[in-house]
């Protein structure tokens, strides 16, 4: 702390500095408020120690101004000449402190600028953990879409984030269940702290003991040292243990002790170790029926399932496709009318069973095949291009209906534009004969009586 001390009796400015400077501080000195003012004009001065009584500006007058001139700078007044009203100026102008100059007074000003320094550094620690949580918080909230089920889940996560509480994702696989706990985490009070993820089936049951809790040196063949587990390494913040239906039993055991006690024993260590941390657990596998079959444990399940969130499906959410194509697209650099309307039909009409994360390669995969043209329905392969050609294929029907009148229509449509406009064309994607499809077309007023049959007779 840079700190400048004005006194108009130079002398003892120069013993005040002086001494701060044998606390620690650097400083240096002016003889009165003039002069004082004159070199903080030059800029670093974090700290003012004056005077009150001095040629005008006195100690007042140089506090009122320091403080609409340099807000930020810390002031600390000193006197021979103790009043009680001056120090209620003093203070309410904006000074650190009021000190009378009798005994060891400069130690006094030393600790007052000491915990005016660690005032600061927490302020500033405080705003850069604002900033830092607030763009975690915008990062980490790429939950995308406008439907019931999934603002549902969405207020759910809001309201459990704030808490402590375990919470169990459920739901298919490439539902989100890693983005809402992001999500989760990034909303709760441990945001600033450690996100940390583990696969619960992606490595054997040797191996992920260790992963988990860590091992002590010589715990097994290859443990040249010690080394922390990610339950350590997730301390104060938040743990995600994906998969956790993968979890071998023997592990489930140990996983129920950390979660309850907050306590555990490195792999091959008798020495228990304690951690501060929250748990987010995703499965999407039926753990009641394991628990039946006794190949989950029913009291970790019941420690896991202390707040549910279940996510829904895209095939159950189908209004929310053309969010998420926007947010790809996005996240993918092209542009928002880079699908013609009917690549965004095709792609809100096909079930996903591989959800978001089928979209997503989807989508990508026809950028990639389109290149710098539209996306038409023709780049988009689906993961399982058979279904689409199945004459027997139908849509699912969402949880809140739909209109069979508007869906054949929505068919038709996209015949005629599959088939450039050529009606028989059309008819044979659609499965009917032309006059049939005449028929339909007129009942939802998408053509005439008698409207272009001529043309069309040897026009295939």
């Amino acid at each position: 702390m840079n700190v400048l001390v004005v006194d108009d009796e130079l002398k003892n400015a120069e013993l005040v500095a002086a001494e701060l400077r044998d606390a620690g501080f650097e400083a240096s000195f002016v003889g009165g408020g003039a002069a004082a003012l004159e070199r903080l004009a030059r800029g670093g001065v974090d700290a003012v120690v004056t005077d009150l009584r001095m040629k005008p500006p006195d100690g007042l007058a140089l506090l009122a101004e320091v403080r609409r001139r340099w807000p930020e700078t810390t002031v600390v007044l000193m006197t021979a000449y103790a009043a009680l009203s001056s120090a209620r100026e003093a203070l309410k102008l904006g000074a650190q402190d009021y000190v009378e100059k009798e005994g060891d007074y400069v130690e006094v000003i030393a600790r007052v600028l000491r915990e005016a320094a660690d005032r600061k550094d927490l302020q500033r620690s405080n705003q850069a953990l604002s900033a830092s949580v607030e763009s975690l918080r915008r990062e980490a909230l790429p939950v995308v879409g406008d439907s019931p089920a999934t603002r549902a889940a969405l207020e759910l996560a809001r309201k459990v984030a704030v808490t402590d509480s375990t919470v169990l994702l459920r739901g298919e696989s490439g539902t989100g269940k890693d983005l809402f706990a992001r999500t989760i985490h990034a909303l709760s009070r441990r945001a600033a702290g450690p996100w940390v993820k583990v696969n619960c089936g992606a490595l054997p049951e040797a191996l992920l003991e260790s992963e988990l809790f860590g091992h002590e040196k010589g715990a097994f063949t290859g443990a040249v040292r010690q080394k922390p587990g990610r339950f350590e390494d997730a301390d104060g913040g938040t743990l995600f243990l994906d998969e956790i239906g993968e979890l071998p039993l023997p592990l489930q055991v140990k996983l129920l002790q950390s979660i309850e006690e907050k306590t555990f024993h490195r792999v091959g260590g008798n020495r228990p170790v304690t951690v501060d941390v929250r748990i987010v657990a995703a499965t999407n596998r039926p753990l009641e029926d394991m628990v039946k079959e006794r190949a989950f444990r029913e009291d970790l399940f019941f420690r896991l399932n202390v707040f549910p969130i279940v996510l829904p499906p895209l095939r159950d959410r189908p209004g929310d496709v053309p969010r998420l194509v926007e947010h790809l697209l996005r996240r993918h650099g092209a542009p928002a009318d880079k699908l013609t309307p009917a690549a965004l039909r095709a792609l809100a009409g096909y079930p996903f069973p591989g959800n978001v994360r089928e979209l997503e390669h989807t989508l990508e995969r026809a950028l990639i095949l389109a290149g710098a043209d539209p996306v038409t329905p023709e780049h988009l392969t689906f993961a399982q291009p058979e279904s689409r050609a199945e004459a027997s294929w139908v849509p699912r029907i969402p949880v809140d209906g739909l209109s069979l009148e508007t869906l054949e229509r929505e068919l038709i449509l996209q015949a005629l534009e599959r088939a450039g406009g050529n009606k028989s064309a059309a008819a044979r994607l659609l499965g009917l004969t032309r006059r049939t499809l005449y028929s339909r077309m007129e009942k939802h007023g998408l053509r005439t009586p008698g409207e272009g049959e001529e043309a069309e007779t040897d026009g295939d």
